[in-house]
């Protein structure tokens, strides 16, 4: 069994004593009381620079720890200092350390300083998923191609648009690109990790961005450092990064998120 298929059979287990039916009445009730932040696709979308989704992630399998015990807030208080776009927040506690309270604790703390959308980033698998993301004030959820069934992502994305969230959906390589592009979508983000096996190579965005249709968010994931990096994947048409492990890192995430807002 590779990594993605241990981490999803977990969250099957995870989640199952917190499944219930999830009705379309429930779901676009929801769509009314959005309010505050902006739409996440809208934050994605700037005319001139790249846009940067700022990370909150303690701990990965491919990385370890990487801020054990910091807190979401204070991380997130240092990315609003320096002008993040959107953020993403984990919210997988075994394997990344993450809580649905610190998404909740964001959500609460950006309420406070400014408007800014956030990701639930999680192994997404069924609509209870997408009602305790719209309970924590999110704007997005996040969709694995690899890790579901096209009648998983149906269900997903349906009960996403029917309570007005965007949704990011993710891929690796060109057959995850075709189901896709199935789907209405409006964000599609290639990840530059491998999640069978976690190697990463900055060339699967070189490859598959240029490829993308044109009217789509083109966000590229994972393995992005440097302003370097962000300039090579930004060369490749990525309209957006999501970044995490490298300003999780970083002595000065102000400084770092900066530069690669300049690529």
């Amino acid at each position: 069994m590779n990594k993605l298929d241990e981490i999803i059979a977990w969250k099957r287990r995870e989640i199952q004593d917190r499944i219930r039916p999830v009705s379309e009445s429930e779901l676009s009730r929801w769509d009314a009381r959005l309010t505050g932040a902006p739409r996440f696709s809208s934050a994605l979308k700037k005319e001139n620079r790249l846009a940067v989704i700022s990370e909150i992630k303690r701990s990965s399998p491919s990385a370890g720890a990487i801020a054990a015990g910091v807190s979401a807030v204070a991380q997130a208080d240092k990315y609003v200092e320096a002008g993040a776009d959107a953020f993403s927040v984990l919210t997988d506690q075994k394997y990344f350390s993450g809580t649905l309270d610190d998404l909740k604790e964001v959500t609460a703390f950006l309420a406070s300083q400014r408007p800014i959308p956030c990701l639930r980033k999680d192994f997404m698998i069924h609509p209870v998923q997408v009602i305790e993301a719209l309970e924590a004030n999110a704007r997005a959820i996040l969709i694995i191609v690899r890790a579901l069934t096209n009648e998983e992502i149906k269900r997903l994305f349906d009960a996403a648009n029917l309570a007005g969230l965007d949704t990011l959906f993710e891929v690796h390589d060109e057959a995850e690109v075709e189901r896709a592009l199935r789907f209405d979508l409006s964000i599609l983000g290639v990840n530059n990790r491998d999640l069978a096996r976690f190697q990463t190579d900055l060339a699967f965005s070189e490859t598959i961005i240029p490829q993308l249709p044109s009217h789509l968010i083109k966000v590229s994931e994972s393995g992005i450092h440097t302003p370097e990096d962000a300039h090579r994947v930004r060369a490749a048409g990525a309209d957006a990064i999501l970044v995490g492990e490298a300003l999780m890192r970083a002595a000065d995430p102000g400084i770092l998120l900066r530069k690669m807002t300049q690529a």
